[in-house]
């Protein structure tokens, strides 16, 4: 793994990574479920959080790049969107510290196997920063938006959004489950 010094072969590697994580609805979706518990629990929250996780997530991602451990992560990767989905979905009155703690977490657990996810495909490092970038895009947005949200329907909206980020990961559970049975 070398450090590239063609500023094309770094745009398309940072560009690689962008694409990578939008194609993965695992990491999506415990960034769209990080940000909606975020910008629930208020202000204070969402600010850290969206230092915090992309943070993480450039830690996990050139930890995961630099030395990539072999292993299943698919359901602990599942499940963590599901409990963050499930937070929401729920509105647990969280402090702004918990909330940055699982954010910390996931930006570590989801950073490391896309980190590893680029290696192994032959992904140069500037792909974690596109990655990277995205996650800090879209927390922002998502934490913005929901802080800033005042009527009492609208909290209800995000809510339903939470559970429905734990019925596709039932789904997405249902599927591995359902791949790596046995065979009628």
């Amino acid at each position: 793994m070398s450090v590239p010094v063609d500023i094309a072969t770094s745009i398309e590697a940072f560009l690689d990574g962008v694409a990578l994580f939008a194609t993965n609805p695992d990491h999506v979706l415990v960034v769209l479920a990080t940000g909606l518990l975020a910008g629930l629990r208020g202000s204070p929250a969402a600010r850290a959080t969206c230092f915090a996780l992309p943070l993480a997530w450039s830690c996990g991602g050139f930890f995961g790049w630099m030395w990539p451990a072999p292993g299943p992560l698919r359901v602990p990767l599942i499940l963590s969107f599901m409990i963050v989905g499930g937070l929401v979905a729920l509105d647990r009155k969280l402090a702004p510290r918990v909330v940055v703690a699982l954010a910390t977490a996931a930006g570590i657990l989801h950073g490391y196997v896309q980190g590893r996810e680029m290696a192994g495909g032959g992904l140069e490092w500037p792909a974690v920063l596109g990655a990277v970038a995205v996650v800090l895009v879209i927390v922002f947005l998502v934490t913005t938006l929901v802080a800033w949200l005042k009527p009492a329907w609208t909290r209800i909206a995000v809510r339903v959004a939470g559970s429905w980020i734990v019925a596709i990961g039932l789904l997405m559970l249902g599927w591995l489950v359902r791949g790596t049975g046995h065979k009628h």
